[in-house]
């Protein structure tokens, strides 16, 4: 049988370097690569594709001079742009030109691709291939390097020049644009006695000699040498557009087409999340296009899962992309390819052997290396296959350079991992090596990779290992070769890989090392060895899976088996998770009526209930394998019985509960510790972080598993539930338990809603009736909950409809409130029960249905409205309140039922109350008779308005009967009095007697004086109606005597109205305005006149006399007033013309007084000649208080 060393075409042992570093570049590194390049089908496109694109900027212009690497790690970027920075550039390289290695090996399979790659290299480019986090002078990941001070550094160095101190660069751009920098170069040899190149690096401390050079050779004089230098050590600047015209004006002094070409590796890991670097390389590519118009251009390499390493805030990284108008990408196919070809190719004898050997064990090979992850790993496809893989299995290129990205993103060792199909290169070359003197028919585990990865790791991850080897336990025999430490390697390769779930059977497979190995031996191998390292803390188990512990990880491991977690804290959390995750409905809905009635169930886990607040009438409890109380069968029937609850008692398997302590001292470390002194504690939390998240669900899968394998125990009886889901199948059990402890709600046959209880309340009990053929609904309710509220109003307690509710909402019922909303709007229409809200009885005569609809239904009522017993009307009362509605509100129709009466009486107490109250009005002017009744009449019916009961209603009517058919009786004469002539007959009476009584005293007449007599006694009678029709005779008497006295009193009033007006017209006789007044004076003389003419009072036409006497004597007084204006103004007329003044003449006053002032009185009673003395003496002293000097008192009679 062949060995393995004895397939390859090439020796495996041979020298092979596996790693490409951008910037290294020994010669016979450079004649290998050149040599064994492998140009896969992906390459020859993008070949094709980027030397179509660098072709245009050689025949004419182009701006689009950008161009993006992108590929995984392990892709080959590095690699490609290496093999592109000498294709470009044409080294020679050994005896051959670089373009020549594609030639003679017919690397390239399209003639046109490769003669555009002839073009290339046979025009003049200089090519600047740098790394540019290793170019970049910045000492972090804050202080990073602007892209176009990178780019200048590089630049600058391309030249010859200074690349770190760019002010130096320029001073020898200057002197080689002058040509003096040869001449510089030696001026400072000869001063310093060191080359220019070797010390410029200490400018600082040799610029004394810079100066001196500078001046010897006539560039600067010694003072201006001096001040540069002093500048020279500044901040250095420059834009990028300066940088890209530098660029161009180097192009244009080299002349002949020439070409400058930057390749940049790993550029998308620079930038970072650093915008600003993002801006700027966008900007670098823009403006060297612009610029250089296809001379320059700019290469770059990246990440193909962008995102993974950049996350530009607020921007999208595609945006950049966008800028490099040549894209390529290099995808995993690519190393296959590579690694097939330069490692793995068979001799043909190795194929023929390798043929055989499939064919004999291709099935052993298939049913010995599973994976049951759900993610595919490639296995052998046919084979072809498998000649070219073997000794690898396929699936191990994907997942090593998963685990190659893995190692580079989370351990800093590992960083210096160079990516790149050359690293894998080494790991299957080393990896095959270590296994070349097996016979055909090993394979390479996959632990044997770490061996070539070992001197790159982390210590924390590498010391693992190594203490594994010299831990007695592991390795007593303390051999080199340790399955146990070959288990953990495995581990530790794939602990970050999300490709592969680490359990038994996929470690298993990793595990295989031969075609013959027994699969179920090495499994048992694997799980001794797992346990092994589980007990020394070098692996912990989350579920299934097993993971990998740095030495940081066993520190905080150890940390936190240390924190106590009592056994409720974990009940607790259990209970939390199937309540609110698993089975996280919190009522059983009852399926009858389309789910309306849904019951709430108690929820406990062993003793201790869910949550505090629980007092439902059944319940579900979940019994752990912790539980204490006893899992016998008779002592769970027993509990199911007793309880009111579902008993789910789960299978004896503690898993979930081991997986929930762990989370519950994992959550409670990393609460109590937010950080610690330990490297890489943040990453370490977070890994912690999600390794709760882990067991967390792996709890809920246990979980889960064990409700659906649990024993359900129901009314005492262990039942078999149909449903498979566990949601369905307690909820199947909690129908059983419902179907027990609600036994009574079958008593509701019809679901009502607000619209038939408002429906209840408009219908009265005519339905039963009227129609008592039809079955009343809901009617083993209605009796229960009328049944309930009798015997409470026997006991004398008045029952709320918080009451109702707490009762006929629980078992044995479980009604809803619109159950027992339209139970009580029934029993209460039906005048089965009686309200009160607040103390005060409650009908539909006292409040409208809307109000009684809110009583019953809103919850602000539930202790305010209380219900009781209705007491029945007697029919003693009830023919007594008819008789009074006959008699008072002449109606015979009445309804049977007792509200219906009340609300009748009701009605026609208001109607009959409005009625009054408009009597009353007319009382405000004239007394008519029957106002004590109207008052009575109303008092009586306001006390029935009251809120009272239907019962007291009824009794208090019957009691007052009497005084409502009294009332009754005397209010008809009342009301037909108002409603014919007596009221207009009666209301002319009074009018007549009140004329009378304002002039009575002016009146001496027997006769008249009868007439009114008659008339006020029938006015004044209480109940007058049987004398009003005396009335009209009496009236007409009262007219013809009150007309003759007031004829005979208007004689003398309008004698003296007529003798006022003649002698103030006598007055105005001769007066120079005569006809000015005359005219206005006789016109109110008339309108007094007339006034008196029409007036049939006799008081009030006495007063006539007195305004025509008092319109006398003001006129009068004006015409005096006048005449003195007139006299004034003709003096002051006289005094205008006359030289000397004449004499001033004495005006006399006139006062005009009635004869009534002077004399005090009307009247003058003599009967002496004293009294003539008395008399004549009071007229003479009134007549001197009246005479003023000057004054000349008319005396107007």
């Amino acid at each position: 049988m062949m060995k393995i060393k004895e397939l390859f075409t090439k020796k495996i042992d041979r020298d092979l370097q596996g790693v490409i570093i951008v910037g290294q570049g020994e010669e016979t590194n450079v004649v290998q690569e050149l040599e064994e390049y492998v140009v896969t089908r992906e390459l020859q496109k993008h070949f094709a594709d980027f030397f179509a694109a660098y072709k245009k900027g050689i025949n004419g212009t182009t701006a689009k001079t950008g161009v993006w690497i992108s590929g995984f790690f392990g892709s080959g970027k590095s690699h490609f742009l290496k093999i592109l920075s000498y294709l470009l550039a044409n080294k020679k390289v050994g005896e051959k030109d670089a373009i020549d290695y594609f030639i003679d090996d017919h690397k390239i399979e399209d003639e046109m691709v490769l003669a555009d790659m002839k073009l290339a290299a046979s025009t003049p480019t200089d090519v600047v291939l740098f790394n540019i986090d290793s170019k970049s002078d910045s000492n972090g990941k804050r202080n990073k390097d602007t892209i176009v001070s990178v780019f200048l550094k590089v630049f600058n160095e391309m030249q010859g020049f200074c690349g770190s101190m760019p002010y130096l660069a320029d001073l020898e751009r200057r002197l080689t644009d002058e040509g003096k920098y040869e001449a510089f170069k030696a001026a400072f040899l000869e001063e310093y006695g060191d080359t220019w190149e070797n010390s410029r690096q200490d400018f600082d401390f040799i610029q004394d000699t810079v100066v001196d050079a500078l001046s010897s050779i006539g560039f600067m004089s010694d003072a201006a040498a001096r001040n540069w230098c002093e500048k020279a050590t500044g901040q250095y600047s420059i834009s990028i557009e300066d940088f890209a015209k530098r660029v161009k004006a180097y192009i244009q002094k080299k002349g002949k087409n020439h070409h400058i070409v930057f390749l940049v590796d790993e550029v998308g890991q620079y930038i970072g999340d650093d915008s600003n670097l993002m801006l700027d390389l966008q900007t670098v590519c823009e403006e060297l296009g612009k610029e250089c118009q296809g001379k320059a251009w700019l290469i770059v390499t990246s990440q193909q899962d962008i995102d993974s390493i950049t996350k530009v805030k607020g921007n999208d990284f595609s945006k950049i992309q966008g800028r490099f108008d040549t894209r390529l990408s290099l995808s995993s196919a690519n190393v296959d390819a590579v690694i097939k070809k330069r490692i793995l190719e068979k001799t043909p004898t190795a194929e023929e052997t390798l043929a055989l050997c499939y064919e004999q064990k291709a099935t052993i090979i298939k049913n010995l290396i599973v994976f049951n992850d759900g993610v595919e790993k490639k296995l052998y496809a046919g084979l072809q296959d498998f000649q070219q893989v073997y000794p690898f299995i396929p699936y191990q290129f994907n997942l090593l350079a998963s685990v190659l990205t893995s190692i580079r993103t989370h351990s800093s060792s590992g960083k210096h991992l160079s990516e790149g199909e050359r690293s894998m290169l080494a790991l299957f070359k080393e990896s095959a090596v270590a296994i070349k003197e097996e016979k055909v028919g090993a394979f390479v585990p996959f632990y044997r990779f770490y061996n070539a990865l070992e001197n790159f790791l982390d210590h924390s991850h590498r010391s693992v290992i190594i203490r594994a080897y010299e831990n007695s336990y592991i390795n007593p025999e303390h051999r080199d070769d340790v399955f146990a430490v070959n288990v953990l390697k495995t581990l530790f390769m794939i602990k970050y890989v999300r490709e592969i779930e680490a359990n038994v059977e996929n470690i298993t497979s990793l595990m295989i090392e031969s075609m013959d190995d027994d699969r179920l031996a090495l499994k048992g191998r694997v799980e001794e060895a797992l346990k092994v390292l589980m007990r020394q803390m070098l692996v912990q188990k989350n579920g299934s899976v097993y993971v990998f512990l740095t030495n940081e990880e066993q520190e905080i491991n150890n940390e936190i088996e240390k924190e106590n977690v009592e056994m409720p804290e974990v009940i607790t959390k259990i209970a939390e998770m199937i309540f609110e995750d698993i089975l996280p409905e919190k009522k059983y809905r009852y399926p009858a009526f389309n789910g309306r009635y849904s019951f709430a169930f108690n929820q406990a886990v062993d003793d201790r209930p869910y949550k505090a607040t629980q007092n439902y009438d059944i319940g579900v409890r979940i019994l752990t394998p912790w539980y204490e109380g006893g899992s016998d069968e008779g002592t769970l029937r027993m509990m199911s019985g007793q309880g009111k609850e579902v008993i789910v008692s789960l299978p004896n398997d503690a898993e979930f509960l081991t997986e929930m302590r762990v989370y519950l001292k994992i959550e409670r470390f990393l609460r109590r510790n937010t950080s610690m002194q330990i490297a890489k504690y943040p990453a370490i939390r977070e890994a912690k972080n999600i390794e709760m998240r882990e067991r967390n669900a792996n709890v809920k899968l246990y979980l889960t598993e064990a409700l659906k394998q649990a024993k359900v125990y129901v009314n005492g009886d262990l039942v078999s539930l149909s449903a498979k889901d566990v949601a369905n199948k307690i909820g199947e059990a909690v129908g059983r338990l419902v179907q027990t402890v609600y036994h009574k709600l079958v008593y509701i046959d019809a679901p009502m809603g607000e619209t038939e209880i408002r429906r209840a309340l408009r219908a009265g009990n005519q339905i039963s009736i009227d129609l008592q053929e039809v079955k009343e609904s809901n009617a083993h309710a209605l009796d229960d909950v009328q049944a309930y509220i009798a015997w409470n109003s026997r006991n004398h307690i008045k029952t709320s409809m918080k009451a109702l509710k707490e009762r006929f909402m629980k078992a044995p019922y479980g009604f809803v409130e619109d159950d027992i909303d339209w139970l009580v709007a029934r029993l209460f229409r039906r005048g089965d029960i009686a309200f009160t809200v607040s103390g005060e009885p409650v009908s539909l005569n006292n409040k409208t249905e809307d109000e009684i609809f809110n009583f019953i239904t809103k919850k602000q009522y539930v202790e305010k409205l209380l219900m009781e017993e209705r007491v029945r009307v007697s029919d003693r009362e009830k023919k007594a309140v008819r008789s009074v509605m006959k008699e008072l509100f002449r109606t015979t129709v009445l309804p049977d039922d007792e509200d219906a009466i009340m609300r009748d009486f009701h009605s026609f107490a208001k109607s009959l109350i409005a009625d009054i109250e408009k009597l009353e009005l007319l009382y405000e002017r004239y007394a008519y008779p029957g106002k004590e009744v109207l008052a009575r009449g109303k008092a009586l019916l306001r006390t029935a308005l009251q809120p009272q009961s239907a019962a007291e209603f009824f009794a208090d009517i019957a009691k007052k009967q009497d005084d409502y058919l009294d009332f009754a009786e005397d209010y008809e004469p009342v009301k037909a009095f108002f409603g014919g002539d007596q009221k207009i007959i009666f209301t002319r009476a009074l009018d007549m007697l009140a004329i009378y009584d304002d002039s009575k005293t002016y009146i001496v007449n027997a006769e008249l004086e009868e007439v009114v007599a008659q008339m006020r006694a029938v006015v004044r009678q209480d109940k007058p109606y049987a004398s009003i029709p005396r009335l009209p005779e009496l009236r007409d008497k009262f007219t013809d005597l009150y007309n003759a006295v007031l004829e005979e009193e208007s004689v003398p009033v309008l004698s003296s109205i007529e003798g006022d007006l003649v002698r103030v017209l006598q007055v105005l006789q001769g007066k120079p305005y005569v006809v000015q007044y005359e005219a206005n004076y006789r016109a109110q003389f008339a309108e007094i006149k007339s006034g008196a003419e029409r007036c049939n009072n006799v008081s009030l036409l006495r007063s006539y006399k007195d305004k025509a006497e008092a319109l006398k004597l003001r006129l009068l007084n004006e015409m005096d007033a006048r005449d003195a204006s007139l006299v004034a103004q003709k003096e002051k007329e006289l005094e205008a013309h006359e030289e000397t003044p004449p004499a001033p003449q004495k005006v006399r006053k006139i006062k005009n007084v009635s004869i009534k002032k002077v004399t005090g009185t009307s009247s003058w009673r003599i009967e002496s000649k004293e009294d003539v003395e008395r008399c004549v003496k009071e007229m003479r002293e009134a007549l001197l208080a009246h005479l003023d000097e000057d004054t000349i008192v008319n005396i107007e009679f």
